[in-house]
């Protein structure tokens, strides 16, 4: 139960860190300059979900990959929100496959903002240890 409730926290510190990032880059421009509409206003409404289910998918770091790196460990796991997001999430949404509605470098964002989630669930997990 104590691993639980660590993985748990630590991927809601990753999804707080990916949130604050992804809202930095939409609010400076980086994502409007790639051709990228994700732009979010950093409200509580926006943010609460994220972190939540930040958490959720950091329960996958119970699984037994990788045991001597959890900064590969993360970096792997991140993947597999970013799959749902870009195969399942997106299409739901009407941004398409990848989401390249909203821009074709989409996916390369995607696949950065949960690399964040992943390496900083992983710090936030050995910080722990």
């Amino acid at each position: 139960m104590n691993k639980l409730f660590i993985y748990f926290t630590a991927g809601c510190i990753g999804a707080l860190a990916n949130g604050l990032v992804i809202w930095f880059f939409g609010d400076i421009g980086i994502t409007e300059t790639a051709g990228v509409s994700i732009s979010p206003d950093l409200t509580p409404d926006w943010l609460y979900p994220r972190i939540v289910w930040g958490g959720i998918w950091a329960l996958l770091f119970i699984l037994p990959l990788f045991k001597s790196s959890l900064l590969l460990k993360g970096s792997l796991l991140s993947l597999i929100p970013s799959i749902v997001q870009m195969l399942i999430i997106f299409p739901e949404a009407g941004k398409g496959i990848g989401g390249l509605e909203l821009g074709t470098l989409t996916p390369v964002f995607v696949l950065f903002y949960n690399w964040i989630w992943g390496v900083m669930a992983a710090a936030a997990i050995r910080a722990a240890r």
